[in-house]
Order: structure tokens, then C-alpha cells, then sequence
């Protein structure tokens, strides 16, 4: 019978198993490099697109903010025309306005009536005088209510005796509001400074 001796058979065959795990293993480890280096090249990429888009966002931003102050200049200097356009526009309106105010004054003062002083205040406006008696202050006040430049009610604030006149005559002062109907609403009012 023939001996055969397998140990250095079994031997080489380990150490080739050996070698071959090994290789293996290298390769495995070398597939799972490339892989998580394929994973980090792919998620740097994406995270310096981001970036690159973050910048040019921001840079958009930017651009568009200073546009946006750029267009608010251009709306303030917008208003700031319009004020100046309605100032010339009223003025325009109200440029015969004292004209047709004491046109009004002397059409509706009735015989036995004299006015002393006249102030004006913004659209109010106070007419002081004398008259021969207290029906000739209330027809005036009647004929200033009826006139389109003044608002009703016209108010009185006082009518006393004058002492320092021989005939007896009243001294009143009135109170009423100037309104312009050649205004563009009707709730545009005269302004002005104060006439005497």
C-alpha cells in the first residue's frame, strides 16, 4: 500500500484560501473605497452647487434690494410731484379766491349794515361791523347762509349796543366758514392768511 502524505497539500491549500481572502478582502476594501470616494466626490459636488447657487441667490438678493431702494427713491420723488402738482393745481383753483370772497361780502350786505373788520383764518373767516338793528344782522346772516362761498351755519358771537353812537346802533360779530365751489370736491375749503 502507498502512503501519501497531505499535509503539505493541506498546507499550500490553506495558505492559497489564505491568500485568496486576502485578495479579497483588498478588493472589497478597495471597491468600498472607491465607493465612499464616489459618495464624497457626488456629495461635495452637490454641496458646491449649493453653494454656487446660495451665492448667486444672495448676489440676486442683492441686485434686487438695491432695485427696490432705487424704486422707492423714484416713489418718494413720485408723491413729492404729486404734493407739488395738487399745490399748483389748488392754487390754480383758488387763485381769484379773495376776489370772488369780497365780490360775495358786497353783493349780500343789505342797506343798514357796515363792517369794520374782516379776518381770516384758514377757511374760517370773522366779519365784525355795526348795523342800524338786530333784523338788518339777521337778513346779512340769511344772505351769506344763501351765497355758494360760505358754509351754513354762519354763527354769531355776539350783537351788543354800541354806547359811543347816538343813533343806537348794533355792533355784532360773525363767524362762518369759507367754502370754494370752483374746487374740484366740495369739501375743498379757501385758505389763506389773514385779511384786514
Amino acid at each position: 500500500m502507498v502512503k501519501i502524505n497531505l499535509l503539505p497539500w493541506r498546507e499550500e491549500r490553506r495558505q492559497q484560501l489564505t491568500k485568496e481572502f486576502f485578495v479579497l478582502l483588498g478588493i472589497g476594501g478597495f471597491i468600498a473605497a472607491a465607493i465612499a470616494a464616489a459618495i464624497f466626490y457626488v456629495y461635495s459636488q452637490n454641496i458646491e452647487f449649493q453653494k454656487n447657487r446660495n451665492t448667486r441667490i444672495n448676489n440676486e438678493i442683492t441686485r434686487l434690494n438695491a432695485q427696490i431702494k432705487e424704486i422707492e427713491g423714484y416713489e418718494k420723488e413720485r408723491n413729492g410731484l404729486l404734493a407739488r402738482k395738487n399745490v399748483i393745481e389748488e392754487l390754480q383753483a383758488n387763485r381769484t379766491q379773495m376776489v370772488h370772497l369780497f365780490d360775495e361780502l358786497v353783493k349780500s350786505i343789505p342797506n343798514g349794515v357796515f363792517l369794520e373788520n374782516i379776518k381770516q383764518n384758514g377757511n374760517s373767516i370773522q366779519l365784525e361791523g355795526y348795523a342800524q338793528s338786530h333784523s338788518r344782522v339777521s337778513a346779512y346772516m340769511r344772505l351769506l347762509e344763501k351765497s355758494e362761498w360760505f358754509s351754513v351755519p354762519v354763527s354769531v358771537e355776539y350783537i351788543k349796543a354800541d354806547e359811543s353812537f347816538d343813533t343806537h346802533e348794533q355792533k355784532f360779530k360773525l363767524l362762518a366758514k369759507l367754502v370754494n365751489p370752483l374746487s374740484k370736491t366740495s369739501d375743498d375749503v379757501l385758505d389763506g392768511g389773514e385779511v384786514e
